[in-house]
């Protein structure tokens, strides 16, 4: 049972840095789209992009706390115990990033809605650097039982390199998601703007992965040889290939499978840093069986848990789809423009 909870973890992990990473790619792109007038339509297509799922994504990492406390409570323990500032440091920006791109649309005044396109684009680029510094201080083996809380337990070559993929990464599905959306809201001029930046990232994600090779071999050796051998080795092939057909498809213009494909490649990786932590849930200190609850708790976790999947995954299958397919329409400017002030071009 304990290990079956395991797993449903490493899937809903897999599925936030998907969907979550998505939006936090769109972020990273605000904040380079430049200034108010160079930056206004990049801006407008993320906006219009993001509107309908943003705040379902977050549930992705709701269900990643839930069964961290529920099934694993060591564990939970002992992350927020050696990782409590990365964390909040984290939990500030998702705070803060949704704020900024909740207000920033029916905010009139011009220097106001810089304010808030600023923390929500800043935010998207922090959040993630913490939250893959968390999982590379874990795949270092920085975090066991009774570990106090440190820099070394989040600020090592690992973990640093973590933090850096993950931004990346997650630029690389936002770009490629923005491609298809510009032409689904015909943005022709946008197409071509998202698709050089997909490329773009998908070589920083190539460029970190090399770079990551000789750091983990000394830094996390378990998970390296996970990582290099047996099924992990295998998943990260199959994550290269679906990362390459995602460049064939942007280098040939053709849109209709990099979302899938893009999405493989990320999902794949999460799947394979799942295989290469075996057996440990904090290698090499803690495993799965002895980070587990009690029996009785494991039990009524997996029947809660097949309960959510049945109740929510259908509905967010179904938003994802509609989203997809253009059916979701977001809040024009007119339906949330408030009442003109003086001062609202300032």
């Amino acid at each position: 049972m304990a290990e079956v909870i395991a797993w449903v973890l490493v899937l809903a992990i897999a599925a936030y840095a998907c969907a979550g990473g998505t939006d936090y790619g769109a972020g990273f792109w605000d904040l380079l789209a430049g200034d108010a007038e160079r930056g206004k339509r990049p801006r407008w297509l993320i906006d219009h992009a993001m509107a309908p799922v943003w705040e379902a994504n977050n549930v992705w990492l709701i269900f990643v706390f839930i069964i961290m406390w529920t099934g694993f409570p060591t564990m939970f323990q002992a992350v927020f115990e050696a990782m409590w500032l990365p964390l909040a440091l984290a939990a500030v920006g998702l705070v803060l990033r949704g704020a900024g791109f909740a207000l920033r649309k029916p905010t009139r005044r011009l220097a106001q809605r810089r304010v808030y396109g600023a923390a929500f684009a800043i935010s998207s680029l922090l959040t993630p650097f913490f939250l893959g510094a968390v999982l590379g201080g874990i795949a270092a083996g920085r975090v066991a039982v009774g570990t106090t809380a440190s820099a070394d337990a989040w600020a090592n070559p690992t973990s640093v390199l973590t933090g850096l993929l993950a931004i990346a990464a997650t630029a690389f599905l936002g770009a490629v998601f923005l491609c298809s959306d510009a032409r689904r809201f015909d943005a022709d001029d946008l197409v071509d703007y998202f698709r050089l930046r997909a490329l773009s990232a998908f070589a920083a994600v190539v460029v970190l992965a090399l770079v990551a090779l000789p750091v983990t071999h000394d830094d996390a050796r378990h998970v390296w040889e996970g990582l290099t051998g047996g099924l992990g080795l295998l998943l990260i092939v199959l994550a290269a290939f679906c990362g390459l057909a995602t460049v064939l498809f942007l280098v040939r213009r053709s849109y209709g499978w990099t979302r899938y494909t893009s999405v493989a490649s990320v999902a794949l990786t999460v799947g394979a840093w799942g295989f290469a932590q075996r057996p440990y849930m904090l290698p090499t200190s803690l495993t799965v069986a002895e980070a587990a609850g009690a029996t009785h708790t494991m039990r009524w976790l997996a029947i809660v848990t097949v309960i959510a999947i049945v109740l929510v995954g259908p509905a967010l299958v179904l938003l994802y789809r509609l989203d997809t397919l253009g059916e979701l329409e977001p809040l024009t400017d007119a339906d949330t423009r408030a009442a003109g002030t003086p001062g609202d071009n300032l």
